[in-house]
């Protein structure tokens, strides 16, 4: 029998709901277990998320509530989406059938999408793997610094900006897209350097092997700087000390029922091509 868990956003009301529905559809039909955060307001006994060791992990949200539940464990998780975008997640209540998608995880039948971390180390210190990306920027707001990047060790040069961004194949699509970053299919692990708001407008992003690692110093050691991992998890950054990151040997298991990630892209306008001329003037005559 497969072994299931359920965690919802506990400030969702939407999401627990759902939460509710989930658990009695499944009870009788999966080994099932409640996350702590979700099982409280059930009414429910419950584990940590982390504590969990199932084969599917159901996170009812947004995508934020997604990172959060992948930052906490390896387990695969399915995305059932009660939030607003919901780029990341599988399933849509309003649009897909619940019940049809609850059938395929007790039949197994779907498939695990790995998909790359970033792990992060400030100083000697680790923080949590990131799945979109890691912000290191400056602390206060409409005042640019100057950071220096270093690939492997090695000075790649210094740029004014309000901060930089490296992201995962993932995140290239969320924050980094909004600074001028390119859509990267996440079967290719990379890693994607962007600026923010940079004083150069002719700087242009880069994407870099996996297997490199990448360093972000302030040079201005008298102004704050704070580093923000996938949005969740904000830190000072120490006068002096470096933002180093590089592919983390965890994964992100996402469960996908297909592999439609360009039609996903296409779906929330992220890919702005046209499938049909506008203007049928501009096709080449019919053979």
């Amino acid at each position: 029998m497969i072994s299931v868990g359920i965690t919802a956003n506990p400030f969702n009301e939407r999401a627990l709901n759902f939460a509710r529905i989930i658990y009695d559809r499944l009870k009788d039909r999966v080994e099932l277990t409640v996350a702590s955060d979700t099982a409280g307001p059930l009414g429910l006994p419950g584990e940590p998320i982390e504590d969990l060791r199932v084969d599917v992990l159901l996170a009812l949200g947004g995508d934020g509530s997604l990172l959060y539940v992948l930052h906490r464990t390896d387990c695969p998780v399915l995305g059932i989406n009660t939030g607003t975008v919901g780029f990341l997640t599988e399933v849509d209540p309003e649009y897909d059938t619940l019940d049809g998608a609850l059938e395929r995880v007790v039949r197994g039948a779907y498939i695990c999408e790995d998909r790359m971390k970033l792990a992060t180390r400030v100083g000697d210190r680790n923080l949590p793997d990131a799945v979109n990306e890691v912000v290191v920027h400056t602390g206060q707001v409409a005042r640019m610094r100057t950071f220096e990047v270093a690939i492997d060790g090695k000075p790649l040069g210094r740029l004014r900006a309000d901060g930089i961004i490296l992201a995962t194949p993932t995140g290239s699509t969320s924050y980094a897209l909004s600074t001028g970053g390119p859509i990267m299919d996440p079967a290719v692990d990379a890693i994607v350097i962007t600026a923010i708001a940079p004083y150069s407008a002719g700087l242009r992003p880069m994407v870099v092997a996996p297997l490199r690692e990448i360093s972000v110093r302030p040079v201005e050691e008298d102004r704050e700087t704070v580093v923000v991992v996938d949005g969740h998890r904000e830190e000072r950054l120490p006068r002096g000390t470096h933002v180093v990151c590089y592919r983390s040997a965890r994964r992100a298991r996402l469960i996908r029922f297909s592999s439609h990630f360009f039609q996903r892209l296409q779906a929330k306008s992220l890919i702005p091509w046209s499938l049909e001329s506008r203007n049928r003037a501009d096709l080449p005559p019919s053979p």
